[in-house]
């Protein structure tokens, strides 16, 4: 684990990532604020890329809590199938519909704690739907963003909680909202877990890692 970089280092690092990408996005495709819940749900332990691809055809069709139970548990594995945990999945998007249907009036809550309560959302999905619906400076953070901050020293930490806890104290305000999506590109397509593409990084000078591929 690196040490924590001070606060003129991570200005430095998230000016350059601002630079580079103004308005980073999430890579899971979605029509409305319950379709990226469910497809965040659906993300775990997969690929945006597979989701997406399962999902395309699916939210054409279910893009409501209604529709979805209308679809039914089977009609929604013959969508998904090609996701790992699928039939788990199902269960849990279905079970998510009926109670947004029952007791949200088929909204879709927007606190922490009442997303939280749905089966299969966890922290971190609660944390991107409050930041890329409602565009609420929460950290979502999965293996991309743990590896990074660990590697580099920009949010390290022992567990996901103590890395999230990182990003809210260290990471300036301004840089806030956007601070898990640079994170999640640049663990995805640059500080790969096996090879990580030092010689190309932005901030390669800033950062801590001793292993670095030149």
């Amino acid at each position: 684990m690196a040490k924590q970089l001070d606060y003129h280092t991570i200005r430095e690092i998230f000016t350059r990532f601002q630079q580079a990408d103004p308005e980073p996005k999430g890579e899971l495709e979605h029509v409305n604020v319950y379709t990226l819940v469910v497809a965040v749900a659906l993300s775990a332990q997969a690929t945006d890329a597979g989701v997406n691809k399962a999902t395309r055809a699916l939210f054409k069709i279910a893009d409501t809590p209604q529709k979805m139970l209308d679809l039914g548990e089977e009609g929604l594995i013959e969508h998904i199938k090609t996701i790992g945990l699928f039939r788990q999945k199902a269960k849990n998007v279905i079970k998510m519909s009926r109670i947004l249907v029952e007791d949200y009036g088929g909204e879709v809550p927007n606190s922490r704690a009442a997303l939280q309560s749905l089966p299969g959302v966890g922290r971190k999905t609660a944390n991107v739907v409050l930041n890329m619906w409602w565009r609420y400076p929460a950290q979502a953070v999965d293996t991309h963003i743990f590896r990074v901050g660990n590697r580099t020293g920009i949010c390290p930490g022992k567990d996901v909680d103590a890395v999230e806890r990182a990003i809210e104290d260290n990471i300036p305000v301004d840089f806030q909202l956007h601070a898990h999506h640079w994170l999640i590109l640049h663990g995805r397509y640059h500080c790969k877990a096996r090879k990580p593409q030092c010689g190309t990084c932005l901030i390669r000078d800033l950062c801590q890692f001793e292993d670095k591929t030149l």
